[in-house]
């Protein structure tokens, strides 16, 4: 497997993967509403353990999720650009945003999740199953 890759709008930042990707889903909690900008946030979870960030930094913002862990989500100090996640339920992921890969298609969306909170003009994959909160 190579090497994955990644950073910013602007640069600053850059990150290195190196192990295949765990899954990926769209999630629309109202929390990914405000970080994407209105639509489902895109996130593909890789073994936290495989993450380097290679150059600038981030800077995290912390909230409670609606499932009752705390969320944290990273983005360029410099440009604003989301970078990735991290879950306190589940320390050993690390969520990153698909936008900020080098090669978004590796990106490959397996299911929506916290539909019950997505505004009516959302839209879905039918062919991707949904679930009203978090499935897990």
């Amino acid at each position: 497997m190579s090497t994955i890759t990644g950073g910013c709008m602007c640069g600053a930042v850059r990150y290195e993967i190196d192990a295949p990707p765990l899954g990926g889903g769209l999630c629309h909690c109202r929390d990914c509403q405000y970080r994407s900008g209105g639509g489902p946030a895109t996130a593909i979870a890789f073994p936290r353990a495989a993450f380097r960030l290679t150059q600038g930094t981030l800077r995290e913002y912390w909230t409670r999720s609606a499932s009752g862990g705390q969320v944290g989500r990273t983005f360029c100090e410099v440009c604003g650009t989301g970078v990735s996640a991290a879950n306190s339920q589940h320390p050993e992921m690390i969520p990153i945003c698909a936008g900020s890969l080098d090669d978004p298609n590796l990106f490959r969306p397996q299911a929506h999740v916290w539909t019950g909170s997505a505004p009516a003009w959302h839209l879905f994959d039918a062919d991707l199953p949904s679930f009203p909160a978090s499935p897990g």
